[in-house]
């Protein structure tokens, strides 16, 4: 953007008018202006070669956690990185946190729970199984968060990740236990675990569940992703509730990525309908007026309104639809936009189809070294050897650490030792009663002595 250009001698002052003109999102903005990296260092890897029949054909209805997959399967990235992508529009939390009314609020918060699984829009690479012990942080001074999640569970496998604002205003928390199952022509994810949303200033908190995600043909055919099932977001301190239908494909693929829900207050009077697609945008209406859209809808009264026909600054952004389905969300009169997906980089598809903010996820810059932990992902030799292309080194690597885990748990049983969690530990989530894994604070005081050598 040439005026956008002009302004290359002032950075905040670009920023602004960015922001102003509306031609990038915030998350887009960010990572334009803090110069992360926009790549990685070689593309992707040729599935083609892999009979992946070979591979599942004794696992049908089976949990797939302790099958060991080729690694031309993976994506560069261990499940602690994949997690610390709910945190991309980090802005619709702090959006949250501005609002006085406890329904809009619920809003900012649904769509965050929406934003929080978009990233994994045709991402069919499986991250890596973190190995016990693993860590991973983030810090993004410019989003205002920092998280740390920590591998606290290898049978069964229990990622636990504890996220928080730099200026106090949030705390975002939860352990996620991935269940996979192989169903003979597509591999059903079950993100078991409870995620907590704290907004400390209105002392309220939410808490849900993921959907189930689906990986379709993985025999014959393109690989694609569905996400479905029914997502329940509660406020614990006020009685509100938002309940969002991730609609399964359906006949002629008709529902593939839509949402649909409602928010509702403790005497579960509706007072918000929340629609889109998971893969696009999300948008509020008052029910009311979505009810009768709908009526006028299967009248055949009604004319469509696509999302290239609504006012300028809310123009869709180019983003790859899945085969075959060509429909737009459908916009009802009087909408409000919650959020929007960014577009992808030009060459995702020969970099695993990461976003702008997975490409900078496995990032090492200088100095960091020094920083980090050393059980952090990013120093796992597997990972980077798969990020930079040596396909060889990589499955060498991944075999090596794998036997390195199982001769550590076989000294652990020789000498009856138990395994300790650094970071976090069991306790009572005081929102949901339930067990879950809870921070334990001193991560970022950089205290790593004793910690185990796990690469």
């Amino acid at each position: 953007c040439q005026r956008e250009t002009d302004f290359a001698d002032s950075g905040i002052q670009a920023f602004d008018f960015c922001c102003q003109m509306s031609f990038i999102s915030l998350p887009n903005l960010f990572l334009l202006f803090c110069h992360f990296r926009e790549s990685l260092p070689a593309p992707m890897f040729s599935r083609n070669s892999v009979s992946i029949w070979s591979i599942l054909k004794k696992c049908i209805g089976l949990e797939l956690s302790k099958i060991t997959m080729p690694i031309v399967l993976n994506e560069p990235l261990s499940f602690l990185q994949r997690i610390s992508e709910y945190m991309e529009h980090t802005y619709l939390i702090n959006k949250a946190c501005s609002l006085s009314d406890s329904i809009e609020r619920m809003q900012a918060v649904a769509a965050f729970a929406v934003s929080a699984v978009a990233s994994q829009w045709d991402r069919t690479g499986k991250p890596f199984n973190p190995l016990l012990g693993e860590t991973y942080e983030l810090i993004r001074e410019e989003q205002g968060f920092r998280l740390v999640s920590e591998q606290v569970s290898h049978h069964p496998p229990v990622s636990a990740f504890h996220a928080e604002s730099l200026t106090g205003d949030f705390v975002f928390h939860g352990s996620i236990y991935p269940k996979l199952k192989f169903w003979g022509r597509a591999v059903e994810a079950e993100p078991k675990g409870t995620i907590t949303l704290e907004l400390l200033k209105h002392g309220e908190a939410y808490t849900w569940s993921n959907p189930f995600c689906c990986v379709h043909n993985i025999i014959l055919g393109k690989l694609w992703i569905e996400q479905y099932g029914t997502v329940e977001i509660v406020n614990h301190s006020t009685g509100d509730k938002c309940v969002l239908n991730f609609k399964p494909c359906g006949m002629f693929g008709k529902e593939l990525h839509k949402v649909e829900g409602y928010i509702q207050d403790k005497s579960k009077k509706k007072h918000a309908v929340i629609y889109g697609k998971w893969t696009e945008c999300m948008w509020s209406v008052d029910p009311q007026a979505y009810e009768a859209h709908k009526k006028s809808e299967k009248k055949g009264d009604n004319k469509k309104i696509l999302e290239d026909s609504i006012p300028e600054g809310a123009e869709n952004d180019d983003a790859d639809d899945m085969p075959d389905v060509q429909e737009t969300v459908s916009v009802v009169p009087g909408s409000t936009l919650l959020w929007r997906i960014d577009s992808r980089p030009a060459h995702s598809a020969q970099m695993y189809n990461f976003t702008n903010f997975a490409m900078s996820l496995n990032e090492l810059e200088p100095g960091k070294e020094a920083i980090l932990a050393p059980t952090d992902c990013r120093f796992r030799p597997d990972i980077r050897a798969m990020e930079n292309g040596n396909m060889d080194e990589a499955s060498q690597e991944k075999e090596r650490l794998e036997e390195k885990q199982r001769s550590a748990r076989k000294e652990r049983a020789r000498n009856d030792e138990e395994w300790s969690t650094r970071w976090f530990q069991m306790g009572t989530n005081p929102h949901t009663g339930s067990q879950g894994w809870l921070y334990t604070g001193g991560y970022f005081n950089r205290n790593y002595q004793d910690l185990p050598n796990i690469y």
